[in-house]
């Protein structure tokens, strides 16, 4: 199977929610933020044939993406464009199941994706992520 490609929800203004939360992530906890690229990089690898305990299939054509960094469980929230692009809409510090208010802007974003993905979409290149 070839590389999914990876795109970032992007508001109409501009402002990139999931790399917002990266970029915090990475000036407070940098082995986390690590842990959180290595696993966007691998869902660019293995797309749909990424599995649990790495990936979880929410609802509404909904996964999220599973990062665990000490006690702490991050989470990734994604949809499938076709077979080759997945995109992050939002991202959160999970405590127990994921909330239903998280799903919800996940789910409000990849609307708004799908009616606009010109709009929505910012293709961003993740090996710049590292380090």
């Amino acid at each position: 199977m070839p590389d999914t490609e990876v795109r970032f929800f992007q508001e109409p203004n501009g402002k990139v929610p999931v790399l917002d939360w990266l970029s915090k992530l990475r000036n407070s906890n940098r082995r986390a933020y690590a842990k959180c690229v290595a696993r966007i990089m691998r869902l660019s690898d293995l797309g749909h044939e990424l599995r649990r305990p790495e990936t979880d299939y929410l609802k509404d054509g909904l996964y999220e993406l599973r990062i665990r960094s000490g006690r702490v469980q991050y989470r990734l929230l994604y949809f499938f464009h076709g077979r080759n692009i997945s995109v992050l809409v939002h991202a959160i510090k999970k405590e127990g199941r994921v909330a239903p208010a998280a799903i919800e802007i996940a789910l409000r974003r990849k609307l708004q994706w799908e009616n606009d993905p010109n709009l929505h979409s910012l293709a961003h290149d993740i090996s710049d992520m590292e380090g």
